[in-house]
């Protein structure tokens, strides 16, 4: 019988026309995760005598929920254990919600005045946010020719999906990358994948109103390359030394790492690494003439291969032992022999040869020849010019070797000369020199007024000079080899000392000796005219 007339109750309330106000009930839905609970508030103030009517719809059939009136709350049979209303407010509480507990409440408030406020407000029960995982197809992609498929899945309800990369919100154009969203799942689509696409790593963010979960980070190998394929040095010395640790190094920007074959000019150099030595260029026979060399790049993923640019040079052997040697080997003498001299080096590629004498450049000269490879030297008829140390240097771009000779060219003596001083005084320091320009250096003999001296040096000295040292001494240079000798006079005077002034003492001793000489003179004229008789006149 209340059954009937509570249905008879609602009929009548929600017969056309009856008003119903539209901020009874905020506006919702009201969303509630699965077992929590939650509140319905009403908007308008409940005074007392008015009736408050919840009902329940899942869009099929009404229940009541419960209701409020002057009695106090009353709670329908199928939400005794879970369901509450405040006998103050009117609001609506729900413990512990279920999935069936999603629809749309409404409210009946039947006031004492007489007036009918009614009001609706939808309830959705989310099931957490769960098990975010994202997932790829293909799940290798090669750059620029990929088109790649991500599927973030999740369990939940009323979800929204958004993706980053990194930390950044990935931003869809419609055409390269777009964004699909189904119940539960969402699919980001990638034509042409680049590498930077993916590198994130990438998220999938799923959320509901009430609660989000972020997918665990997601990395998609992209393949790519070779590109940027390069050989350093860039620019080595066009000749390398031979057996030296020169070597070739190829780099290249690859996913995966690229392998690498190796070329001189066009024939395939037996080494994949990526660092090529010159002890393997060697052994293959290559590098003794100048050419290019090249590195390519394979991946083995995008099937691509890329050549590097080539760089240039020459393998060069140093030289060494460099040597030289001179003939004939006897005595040469000036204006009478010839001689060749000739510089080798023990091994290595000579490519220029430079000849030196006594410090300056050798050139060609009448009598001075060189051999078309300069490395010998023909003297038609020696000088006495042409004595000196020889020094040829060998010289290739990688290495430079020195050799030296002593050419010694036999001529001499020539013009003998004495120098010194032609007046000395007694016990004076006297120093004659004899110089006479001679291969081998000049035998020397000396000669006063025509007798031999002692002195076989080109030197003659004489410490403290007596009257007797006076004279004409002869200076004779003699070459033991040429059997030839000059030379040269020089006078020489030893002059006594005089002084130009005497003491006091010795003027006093004169004048004295002077008047006794005079006294003896006078004295003995007296005398003799006292002995002699005088003759009378008559």
């Amino acid at each position: 019988m209340e059954l009937f007339a509570l249905k008879s109750l609602l009929f009548v309330f929600f017969l056309p026309g009856l008003c119903a106000g539209t901020s009874v009930l905020p506006s919702g839905p009201v969303d509630v995760l699965l077992g929590q609970n939650v509140t319905l508030n009403i908007l308008v103030p409940i005074k007392e005598g008015d009736i408050i009517i919840w009902n329940y719809s899942d869009g099929t059939d009404t229940n009541n929920v419960g209701s409020l009136r002057p009695g106090g709350p009353q709670i329908g049979d199928s939400y005794k254990t879970r369901a509450s209303i405040d006998p103050k407010t009117g609001f609506l509480t729900l413990t512990s919600v279920k999935n069936e507990d999603s629809g749309d409440y409404s409210i009946n408030i039947l006031q004492s005045s007489g007036g009918i406020l009614t009001g609706e407000i939808k309830v959705r029960v989310l099931v957490p946010v769960s098990d975010v995982v994202i997932k790829s197809d293909p799940t290798e992609a090669i750059e620029h020719n990929s088109t790649v498929v991500l599927t973030c899945s999740a369990s939940g309800s009323f979800l929204t999906f958004t993706w980053t990369n990194g930390t950044k919100l990935i931003t869809t154009d419609g055409e390269r990358l777009t964004v699909a969203d189904s119940d539960g799942s969402s699919k980001l689509t990638i034509k042409d994948v680049l590498r930077s696409d993916l590198v994130g790593p990438i998220y999938c963010n799923a959320k509901n109103s009430k609660q989000q979960r972020t997918s665990p980070p997601f990395n998609l190998t992209v393949y790519y390359g070779p590109e940027d394929v390069t050989i350093s040095p860039m620019k080595p010395s066009e000749y390398i030394t031979s057996n030296s640790d020169f070597n070739l190094t190829c780099a290249a920007r690859s996913s995966p790492p690229a392998t690498f074959t190796w070329y001189h000019n066009k024939d395939e150099i037996k080494a994949s690494d990526p660092i090529l030595t010159l002890k393997t260029i060697e052994m293959q026979g290559f590098g003794k003439t100048l050419a290019d060399y090249t590195c390519r790049a394979q991946n083995s993923k995008t099937k691509r291969v890329i050549a590097s640019p080539g760089v240039r040079f020459s393998v060069m052997e140093p030289i060494s032992g460099a040597k030289i040697t001179a003939t004939p080997t006897g005595i040469l003498f000036a204006g009478n022999s010839s001689a060749n001299i000739s510089c080798q080096a023990t091994s290595g590629n000579v490519t220029q040869i430079t000849w030196m004498v006594n410090g300056k450049q050798l050139l060609p000269s009448s009598h001075v020849v060189f051999s078309s490879d300069q490395s010998s030297i023909f003297f038609s008829v020696l000088k006495k010019e042409d004595n000196g140390v020889f020094t040829c240097k060998l010289q290739n771009s990688v290495s430079q070797k020195e050799a030296t000779y002593n050419l010694a060219v036999i001529y001499g003596p020539e013009k003998a000369e004495v120098r010194g001083e032609a007046e000395v005084e007694v016990d004076s320091e006297v120093v004659l020199t004899c110089s006479a320009s001679s291969v081998p250096p000049a035998n020397f003999t000396w000669k006063l007024n025509g007798t031999v001296l002692k002195v076989q040096t080109n030197t003659l000295r004489i410490e403290k000079a007596l009257y007797k040292d006076s004279g004409t001494y002869t200076c004779e240079a003699r070459n033991s080899l040429t059997g030839l000798s000059t030379t040269s006079t020089h006078t020489l005077s030893v002059k006594e000392e005089i002084y130009d002034g005497l003491s006091d003492g010795a003027i006093a001793g004169i004048v004295i000796a002077c008047l006794v000489a005079v006294g003896a003179c006078i004295a003995l004229f007296f005398y003799c005219r006292t002995k002699v008789p005088v003759e009378s006149p008559y």
